[in-house]
C-alpha cells in the first residue's frame, strides 16, 4: 500500500526504481570522468618554437615535463631570443594541451559549471 502520494517506503510507488537508477548513472558518470582525468595525466604533447630550437613537453593537465634546447638556439650575445622561444615552445605546447583537453572533456561539457 502506500501514502496519498503512491511511496510506500520501499522503493516501490512513484520514483523509486528511477532514483536507484539515477544514482546508478551518476555513479557511471564519475567513473568516466576519472578516466578522462587519468587520461590527461598521460597524455603527452610537445610544442615546439624557433622550427624545433626549442621543444616542451607537457601532459594534458598542463604539466611541463621537459624542455629540450638545441645548441645552436644557445647565442650568449641574444639570450632574450631563446627567453622567448622558450616561452613560444611553453604556449605552443599549452595549447595542444588544451585543444586534447577540451577534445577528452567535450562528453562532460553539460557539467561543467559542476566540477
Amino acid at each position: 500500500m502506500g501514502n496519498k502520494y503512491g511511496y510506500n517506503g520501499a522503493g516501490g510507488g512513484y520514483g523509486g526504481g528511477g532514483m536507484q537508477n539515477l544514482m546508478k548513472q551518476a555513479q557511471q558518470m564519475q567513473q568516466k570522468l576519472q578516466e578522462a582525468q587519468q587520461q590527461l595525466e598521460e597524455l603527452e604533447v610537445t610544442g615546439s618554437a624557433g622550427g624545433g630550437l626549442v621543444t616542451v613537453t607537457c601532459n594534458g593537465k598542463k604539466t611541463v615535463l621537459g624542455v629540450r634546447v638545441k645548441p645552436e638556439a644557445c647565442d650568449p650575445d641574444d639570450v632574450e631570443m631563446l627567453e622567448d622561444l622558450v616561452l613560444a615552445a611553453i604556449n605552443d605546447a599549452y595549447s595542444k594541451a588544451q585543444q586534447e583537453e577540451d577534445r577528452i572533456m567535450a562528453p562532460f561539457a553539460a557539467m561543467k559549471g559542476l566540477l
